[in-house]
């Protein structure tokens, strides 16, 4: 026989059995995946052309549309998580040297700020602190002294526990020559939203938190006037992948026939047209009541506790995610292990302006339950009951 030319052997880990356990899933998202969307991802493969795969994405659509309330024609799911969403809307909306106006009171906005100066856009920041929201005051103020093309917020910023109030900015965008775009990954399905009545210019989201499909396919849209924007750019999107002309032609958003554009991830489609249907089933309205009863449930436990919310103002607080000071005295890593190790339960610390200082608990989709804000509530009891060695 030959000699082999292999020098690399076949790693021992990957002989063994995949080991994945079962753990409750109360952070910021990723949530759990129901049996149903788990069945709908385990569907064997079709091409990703076929016409029983283009009627998917067809329903997919329709499903958006009925999530963010609009009948906007170019609306789709990008393949990629939320963060793609957003460098989507930014790389298709913005070219270099136009003007955006970023308004950070959590890491989303920081991140939106970052994408854009990577394109070149002319970026001004609207700033507030973490736990605050902005008012119509702030933001017309920006746009009078910046004069942007485009005002990009965050409607559930999960990294300091705040909901953004949409009332009347895309009305006050549009008096000044501005588009709005909003980041809805952690409200959409649990905090109301209305695209085009709010008349909001791009909204995206995604898959993995009140849908409860597994991350990978992120919810967009963009309206007549976010759609003319993109017809008369000078140059191309500088992202082939994310170029908002191939998606909509791929998804069936401009009326010529569909043409190959990337091999679409079918499974997570499958998986998110569940997601879109299970919330279609169960109904908006009844969604978003759902989340709000049960955070107000999990803020007076918390209170009941002694602890302290991070976001002060009642109807500023994201219904999908619950932001708690840390405990005088306690490691936040500590209460968060305890919890993974002794209740099988995650709940996370806090993300960029808000690390080391809370706690972030999620209650989104299937996982938004009553019965589930008692159990995290009697399991944080016992953690703060025996952390005592994280005292300072």
């Amino acid at each position: 026989m030959a000699t082999s030319l292999l020098r690399v052997a076949p790693p021992e880990e990957l002989l063994r059995p995949l080991a994945v356990p079962e753990r409750l899933l109360l952070g910021p998202g990723p949530s759990n995946v129901p049996r149903r969307i788990q069945a709908a991802g385990g569907r064997q493969l079709l091409g990703h052309m076929h016409p029983e795969v283009l009627q998917v994405m067809d329903e997919i659509k329709a499903g958006i549309q009925y999530a963010f309330q609009t009948q906007n024609r170019l609306t789709l799911a990008i393949s990629g998580s939320g963060h793609c969403a957003m460098e989507a809307a930014l790389f298709n909306l913005l070219e270099q040297g136009d003007t955006v106006l970023v308004a950070i009171n959590g890491i989303w906005g920081q991140r939106a700020a970052d994408i854009a100066r990577r394109l070149g856009a002319n970026v001004y920041e609207l700033l507030k602190p973490p736990g605050k929201y902005f008012t119509p005051q702030d933001i017309e103020q920006g746009l009078v002294q910046h004069k942007p093309l485009v005002l990009f917020i965050t409607h559930g910023e999960s990294s300091t526990g705040v909901l953004q109030p949409l009332e009347g900015l895309g009305k006050l965008c549009h008096r000044h020559g501005c588009l709005l775009l909003v980041d809805a990954v952690a409200s959409l399905g649990g905090a109301p939203i209305f695209m085009d009545q709010q008349e909001i210019d791009v909204l995206y989201s995604g898959s993995q938190k009140v849908l409860n499909a597994p991350p990978g396919s992120a919810p967009i849209s963009f309206s007549e006037r976010a759609r003319e924007k993109l017809l008369r750019r000078k140059t191309k999107p500088p992202s082939f992948y994310l170029d908002m002309g191939w998606l909509a032609n791929y998804w069936g958003c401009d009326g010529e026939p569909r043409r190959y554009h990337h091999t679409a991830p079918i499974n997570s489609f499958f998986s998110l047209r569940e997601g879109l249907a299970m919330l279609a089933e169960l109904g908006l309205e009844s969604s978003w009541e759902r989340h709000q009863a049960n955070c107000t449930q999990l803020c007076q436990g918390l209170l009941d506790m002694g602890l302290k919310l991070f976001v002060e103002e009642e109807k500023a607080r994201l219904p999908t995610i619950t932001t708690v000071r840390v405990p005088e005295g306690y490691n936040w890593k500590d209460i968060t292990t305890f919890l993974m190790d002794n209740h099988g339960v995650e709940i996370a610390g806090g993300l960029g302006p808000t690390v080391g200082k809370v706690l972030r608990i999620g209650l989104m989709g299937c996982n938004s339950t009553s019965g589930n804000v008692d159990l995290v509530l009697r399991a944080l009891q016992d953690a703060l009951k025996h952390c005592h060695r994280s005292r300072l």
